[in-house]
């Protein structure tokens, strides 16, 4: 049992594991594109809030599109590395900036919410997107 956690990663095709991979890349990326939308249409709630937590309103547009193309991005697997780097460093600010009252439970939950999803945005960029994805067919 030891050899099997400790043989590196296979390079042999694995249906399973390709569409485990896509799956992954899916669900994790979801988050963000409803989050993204979701930002469309509460745009003033959004801006509201933002200002109340003491970060410009003007940074909304740029949260939008980083939200919305980088899931894109992870969803098809095209610059796989990239996007995670951008959205676990969004990912990241944003947990410091909205999540850090550790005194509130709900609080820190969120944040620790967003440092597994920063983990899964770090496998994603040591690992890549995997067979079924853009990245796969151009390299």
């Amino acid at each position: 049992m030891s050899a099997v956690l400790t043989s590196p990663i296979s390079t042999t095709p694995s249906p399973l594991r390709d569409t485990l991979e896509l799956a992954g890349r899916i669900l994790l990326a979801l988050l963000f594109l409803l989050s993204g939308i979701g930002k469309i249409a509460g745009y003033e709630a959004s801006v509201g809030y933002m200002h109340a937590m003491g970060v410009p309103g003007a940074l909304l547009p740029f949260t939008i599109v980083l939200e919305i193309a980088g899931a894109v991005a992870i969803m098809a697997g095209w610059k796989t590395r990239i996007a995670a780097f951008l959205l676990a460093g969004f990912t990241l600010v944003a947990a410091v900036i909205f999540h850090s009252n550790f005194g509130d439970q709900i609080q820190m939950v969120m944040f620790l919410k967003n440092v597994a999803i920063v983990g899964g945005f770090l496998m994603l960029m040591a690992n890549g997107a995997g067979r079924y994805s853009l990245d796969a067919r151009v390299g």
